[in-house]
């Protein structure tokens, strides 16, 4: 396992299609300067938490904030860019996973920026959950010479602890009616903005069926997270986990992306019926709450391949089912705004997030979990403490990390793998 250049270690990836979902998201971006500089087509920057399927229904290229945060942190830039806000004099305490992309345009340096930086995109767009993002995407605007669209993020009153056992079908009731007609008034602007702006139109029968498409990608990760759960030894590690659910997300619904997740699906069937299991042998079985530590993925399989302490179990594959998973029912902008409109929430406030991986924690026979607590992302630390006592009292005992995402400065990798250690085996799990 090879060394990055902060301390993190890269991760082992045991699937083929891993390989095959990293080299399809590398093409993607060459393809996307290719039509965006070099033919002029229109392009959007938006939050992970945004209708991205209105861009992909118009064919508008889409990055995620997000994902090109991860990529930076990925390739050991963080600390450069942070360094950048500093200078400029932003606050100690910002959001490092929300203002990285802000902090690679503001350096203005092509010869270090991934692939040179993004292009100028047409429109950013963001929901507003929490009260530094409309600072930071309206300055990005302003450094990029384009337009930053808001969407609202309203007080959601009905709180239904078990929201995950009927959100496909009943959504209009579990989302709030008010809330989804809200973000549906914001969609059609958009969707107004982005004909004005591009000639280009949105045709409501090719966004139905992209719709059911994504159903029925969404079907086959939400397959692979309940065969992921239900087997022993757990066949998938964390590192094959997230870039063969996440990198199919980002274009959900394209050809692609479907035969991707079902490709997916299908070697996961092929490990469980093999008995092939994550590093040497599983010795007890663990859960991670947070983003991925983009930074430092191999952090994951050393504890796998040290203590045999698997990580069965992070948001991003079983979020596909109860979260992405719509049934159309003849309103399509409606069941995609019930998606979009509590995504961040049911992940990180309560009682949402806490009766979810309480449920998840028992589906998977966790035995302990591991919950990243980044110290200047308010909104990933909204519903931790919750969450942590939830676990406790479900016999499931939970180290918090302080640590970020993406931000490598105050990290060490045999230290926290050691920390984490230690505290498995203060449980007696080791």
């Amino acid at each position: 396992m090879s060394t990055l250049s902060h301390g993190g270690q890269r991760s082992r990836k045991d699937l083929e299609c891993t390989a095959a979902a990293t080299a399809y998201q590398r093409a993607f971006i060459a393809d996307l300067k290719r039509r965006v500089v070099d033919n002029g087509e229109p392009f959007a920057i938006a939050q992970a938490d945004t209708p991205h399927e209105i861009f992909h229904a118009m064919d508008i290229a889409l990055v995620t904030n997000q994902w090109w945060s991860a990529y930076i942190s990925a390739k050991q830039l963080s600390t450069h860019y942070d360094a950048v806000l500093e200078r400029r004099g932003y606050p100690s305490n910002r959001c490092r996973y929300c203002t990285l992309g802000l902090a690679c345009t503001l350096d203005n340096d092509p010869k270090r920026a991934p692939w040179g930086g993004l292009p100028k995109p047409t429109v950013l767009v963001a929901r507003l959950t929490c009260e530094c993002i409309e600072h930071v995407f309206s300055q990005w605007a302003q450094a990029l010479g384009t337009e930053f669209f808001p969407l609202e993020a309203p007080g959601w009153q009905h709180k239904d602890p078990q929201w995950f056992e009927h959100s496909q079908e009943n959504w209009s009731e579990v989302y709030e009616e008010r809330r989804i007609e809200l973000l549906v008034t914001e969609m059609r602007e958009l969707i107004a903005l982005l004909e004005a702006r591009t000639g280009r139109r949105f045709d409501e029968a090719k966004f139905e069926s992209l719709m059911h498409a994504i159903n029925e990608q969404e079907g086959y990760i939400a397959e692979a997270a309940q065969l992921i759960g239900a087997a022993r030894p757990c066949p998938v590690s964390i590192a094959d986990q997230m870039p063969n659910t996440m990198i199919p997300q980002w274009h959900r619904g394209s050809p692609w992306a479907v035969a991707h997740a079902k490709r997916f699906r299908d070697e996961v069937v092929q490990r469980v019926a093999a008995g092939q299991g994550v590093g040497q042998r599983e010795r007890l079985r663990l859960m991670w709450i947070g983003a991925g530590l983009w930074h430092d993925p191999g952090f994951y399989s050393a504890l796998e391949d040290r203590y045999g302490a698997v990580f069965v179990w992070s948001m991003y594959m079983p979020f596909a089912g109860p979260q992405y998973i719509r049934a159309v029912q003849g309103r399509p902008l409606h069941a995609l705004a019930s998606r979009i409109c509590s995504m961040n929430e049911v992940l990180h406030l309560p009682p949402w997030m806490n009766e979810w991986m309480v449920s998840e924690a028992r589906r998977c026979d966790i035995d302990a979990a591991v919950m990243l607590v980044p110290p200047d992302n308010r909104l990933s630390q909204s519903g931790t403490k919750i969450t942590q006592q939830a676990l406790a009292r479900a016999g499931i005992p939970t180290l918090a990390l302080d640590a970020d995402m993406v931000n490598a400065r105050d990290w060490s990798h045999e230290r926290m793998v050691e920390h984490v250690a230690s505290f498995l085996r203060q449980e007696q799990l080791l």
